[in-house]
């Protein structure tokens, strides 16, 4: 992120009704009209200013919209009530019968069951392929092709596609690159590298606090506008409505996602140097001797670091699962699943946040059942925390 970019997001100012320093919470499903005229307009085109129902637009949620386009370079955004919302949202609005979706194979659990198992239901069918292969990316592509879908740093094995090469084969083919910058807010902005469209899990790192489900598609006017057509926008029609209130706690935590995210990369890094001091397998992006390391150098906005995510192999799923209950027991952190707490998570992806993709395919991305995947928290002394599971570690004899 560019520091006019991070300016921006800095300068975005809403006051309340009163004058508030906070913008105020509509909390109303549907809104009143002085004249006939404008309800005819908005069924047909959105008006600015004017509100028609809240499954299509609340002020709140039109606020916390605007400032996560500023947080991610793009002209408009919609946010909705999960992830999964947006993911499902944004594809459904590209694609119908018949279209195709080549996707990384290492995405997030239940981003592979919708493409997996859910959407042939509609015809709609997607190929799986190892996103750091170009060529494979290109072999893959058809005339029934409309997304290239991938995830900025991946999940769980922390792999990091090439998002200026995969916008170059995208444009080759007349196609759309999706993004899910879920694990690296701030850190990567895949619309200065790009993608066309970007998604986040807005439970994550954007709100951090642990305490509720939002979603978000980031992308060109043009797209947001036909995501939320009372005709056949998939935002509009599904439903996947993000609640007023929520909208406002999000818009709130997002304030200091940068100074969250300066703080969770400097952890991670602590902790994965430690590790990998210690001889453990770890997959960090930061660290030199991950693959990709120089091609994330080039993709980062460097004062945000390389993000707070951190994965490492206990060798086998018995020793895994020792460790993971330890670490909860000295207090490292929550045996749990999700991401962006103040807290350090820890959970073992085969069993949990992967277990959707059938483990013969799980082999065949390089996944074991003694992965671990962290979530490094906002530890203020974090040499006392990587102590605490070191001390773990040595105790489930992994080293």
């Amino acid at each position: 992120m560019s520091k006019d970019q991070a300016n921006n997001l800095q300068d975005f100012q809403i006051f309340g009704e009163f004058g508030g320093v906070n913008p105020s919470i509509t909390d109303s499903a549907t809104f009143t009209f002085l004249a006939a005229e404008t309800m005819e307009a908005l069924f047909d085109h959105e008006i600015k200013g004017c509100y028609l129902y809240s499954r299509h637009l609340n002020p709140m949620n039109d606020d916390l919209a605007r400032a996560i386009a500023l947080l991610e370079n793009s002209e408009s955004a919609q946010v909705m009530s999960s992830g999964m919302g947006a993911i499902s949202s944004a594809i459904l609005q590209i694609c119908s019968s018949g279209n195709e979706i080549v996707s990384s194979r290492t995405i997030y659990g239940g981003t592979y069951a919708i493409m997996k198992n859910f959407l042939p239901r509609f015809g709609i069918d997607t190929k799986f392929v190892n996103i750091t292969n170009l060529d494979r990316v290109r072999q893959a592509i058809t005339k029934k092709t409309k997304i290239i879908y991938c995830e900025s740093i991946s999940n769980p094995l922390l792999e990091i596609a090439d998002i200026r090469e995969l916008r170059k084969i995208a444009d080759e083919h007349g196609i759309l690159l999706m993004v899910d910058n879920t694990f690296s807010p701030l850190c990567v902005t895949p619309i200065r590298l790009g993608a066309h469209i970007v998604v986040h899990s807005l439970t994550k790192f954007i709100n951090g606090m642990g305490d509720c489900l939002g979603g978000v598609v980031c992308g060109s006017k043009e797209f947001i506008t036909s995501l939320k057509s009372v005709h056949d926008g998939a935002a509009m029609l599904l439903g996947p409505v993000m609640d007023s209130i929520r909208a406002s706690g999000i818009l709130k935590n997002l304030r200091t996602l940068h100074i969250r995210m300066k703080q969770h990369s400097c952890n991670a890094m602590y902790v994965a140097q430690g590790l990998e001091e210690l001889g453990i397998k770890i997959f960090y992006p930061g660290l030199r001797s991950h693959r990709q390391h120089e091609l994330i150098k080039g993709m980062l906005n460097t004062e945000f670091g390389y993000s707070g995510m951190i994965t490492i192999d206990a060798k086998d799923q018995k020793t895994a699962n020792k460790l993971l209950i330890k670490m909860q027991e000295e207090k490292v952190g929550f045996f749990a699943v999700s991401l962006g707490f103040y807290k350090t998570l820890f959970c073992s992806p085969v069993s949990s946040t992967s277990s959707e993709i059938p483990i013969e395919e799980q082999k065949t991305m390089g996944m074991t059942d003694g992965l671990i995947r962290f979530s490094i928290g906002l530890d203020n002394d974090i040499e006392r925390s990587f102590q605490r599971m070191k001390n773990c570690i040595k105790a489930v004899g992994l080293v």
